[in-house]
């Protein structure tokens, strides 16, 4: 290189800044009874212990272990996501387990864990890496539901971290209320649970107007219920975003035949779900999503045939009483983000 093109070239580095783009991978994945294989006192977890009915033994729990670590990898393709969410976790063991003594261990994943007064024990969590996320401050919010004191569900978890020099991303992780009893009867406390998480969310935004507010989680409704759709008010992603209003990323498949994340019987529904704050699609934060990088993630070997209805369908933990070795009765969802550095 010429001396006086060398200088310009010098020149031009130090004086105009170049800006660079990374991946930012988020997934949520409800794990299907991930309980390890000792009993919690005053937890009804029964069933998951070496002599209760599903025989849940020191060799099954470790093929777990090994099989959502399995699944995690391979949704990060060439790196693992940045953001992990759980659901249908037991304790603090459990994700330590994973994390540690896993083939996850050489990911570097960090976790915050909920402990909900859910009647079996199960919790939410959240797993991150520390060079994408730097984490800040957690809260759990209990939830107490005004027309029964005695019912207890899982917390939602927040986790706030900073993305950027200028940006913090607000993390929610739920799993809301099962449709046990039927859909309409257990639609309440869904209600009741959505508008618990809005009112969190509109809290964030009155105090902080740039919030970036990203929800995930096992809802147990579809997008179009009334919990996620009216409460919650998390709409389709549209050409007209509002920057603090809530847009769905996996409206658009709730309308597609045989898609879904969870199958009942024969029919696929549209459970768990990434839902992000306005500003983080049409706003001018350093951290912007990628909504048609919304996807379902399986691979074949999450698959099996499902014999009795036909079609096929998740590759479980258990199928029924019978121990089938899989992973979950949930497909996992996720999400791709891009964050703009200087």
């Amino acid at each position: 290189m010429k001396p006086k093109l060398f200088v310009l070239t010098i020149f031009i580095l130090l004086y105009f800044p170049v800006s660079g783009q990374t991946n930012f991978r988020v997934m949520f994945y409800n794990t299907e009874n991930f309980f390890d294989t000792l009993d919690e006192p005053g937890k009804n977890d029964n069933e998951f212990l070496p002599e209760g009915a599903m025989h849940w033994t020191v060799g099954r729990y470790q093929n777990k272990l090994n099989n959502i670590a399995k699944v995690i990898t391979s949704a990060g393709e060439w790196d693992t996501p940045a953001l992990v969410g759980l659901c249908e976790v037991e304790n603090d063991k459990v994700i330590k387990d994973l994390t540690q003594y896993s083939p996850l261990r050489k990911m570097n994943y960090r976790y915050i864990i909920t402990n909900s007064p859910d009647p079996r024990g199960i919790n939410v969590a959240l797993l991150y890496q520390r060079d994408k996320f730097k984490y800040l401050e957690y809260k759990t919010y209990k939830i107490r539901f005004p027309h029964n004191a005695y019912k207890h569900t899982r917390d939602i978890l927040h986790v706030t971290g900073q993305i950027s020099a200028r940006d913090t991303l607000d993390v929610f992780v739920c799993h809301f209320p099962s449709r046990r009893g039927g859909e309409k009867d257990s639609e309440a406390d869904r209600v009741y649970v959505a508008s618990v998480l809005k009112a969190r969310c509109d809290s964030l935004i009155r105090i902080r107007k740039n919030a970036c507010i990203l929800i995930m989680g096992d809802f147990n409704d579809e997008p179009s219920n009334r919990s996620i759709s009216q409460v919650l008010y998390a709409q389709p992603v549209s050409n007209d975003i509002t920057r603090r209003n809530l847009y769905n990323l996996f409206s658009p498949f709730e309308k597609r035949k045989n898609t879904g994340s969870y199958k009942y019987q024969r029919q696929w529904n549209m459970l768990d779900q990434i839902i992000v704050s306005g500003n983080l699609i049409a706003g001018d934060r350093s951290i912007r999503v990628l909504p048609q990088t919304a996807t379902i993630f399986h691979r074949d070997f999450m698959w099996v045939d499902d014999k009795t209805y036909g079609g096929k369908r998740p590759k479980k933990t258990y199928q029924g009483r019978k121990h089938e070795g899989g992973y979950s009765d949930h497909f996992p969802v996720l999400v791709d983000f891009i964050i703009t550095k200087p």
